[in-house]
């Protein structure tokens, strides 16, 4: 009997990542110098999702997760304004097209895992829409081993540094042949 392949082939210079990040060789990283940058970043980041796909995404209050959501839904063709959904969890916007809805979730207010999110039936919702979940680490994973997790970090503290720093993570199967790197950078 042969021996399994080895798990990661992935090159040398990703290190061992923290507990917090998704560990996978598909990444890509860029950065994003101003909101409309992120806005496009969203817009281009539409072109490659499809029904069932779930994006997490992290970063500090203001590093633009809402921002980029609302690009998602302009690249998506979505009804509505995309809005930070803090106080109702969750909001649906219906394509206006043959595409998928948008599924805006914020988790931040949840506590708990996925079982605290049970009542947003964030499972039957998935196979047809695409569905993003801000504040998402921790408490979404189980809903499918195949997500984007985006990390977006910004300077904090007393700044008007505009400039943030994307991490882009396909995990599973479903991200493997996707080149993540297509989504450009932003001079």
């Amino acid at each position: 009997m042969e021996a399994p392949a080895a798990a990661h082939d992935g090159p040398a210079e990703f290190p061992t990542e923290a507990p917090s990040r998704p560990t996978s060789s598909l990444s890509s990283e860029l950065i994003v110098n101003s909101p409309d940058e992120m806005r496009e970043l969203g817009r281009r980041l539409a072109g490659l999702l499809r029904a069932g796909d779930l994006v997490m995404l992290t970063g500090e209050l203001g590093a633009g997760k809402t921002t980029l959501t609302r690009g998602l839904g302009e690249g998506l063709g979505v009804r509505g304004a995309v809005t930070s959904p803090t106080f109702v969890i969750a909001r649906v916007h219906p394509s206006l097209g043959d595409g998928p809805p948008l599924v805006h979730v914020d988790a931040y207010r949840l506590a708990g895992g996925l079982d605290d999110m049970e009542d947003l039936d964030l499972d039957v919702s998935l196979p047809e829409s695409v569905i993003v979940v801000e504040w998402g680490e921790g408490k979404v994973e189980e809903l499918t081993d195949d997500r984007l997790h985006l990390l977006i970090h910004r300077a904090v503290g007393d700044t008007t540094d505009e400039v943030r720093h994307v991490t882009l993570t396909g995990v599973g199967e479903r991200w493997a042949p996707v080149d993540l790197s297509a989504v450009g950078t932003f001079a």
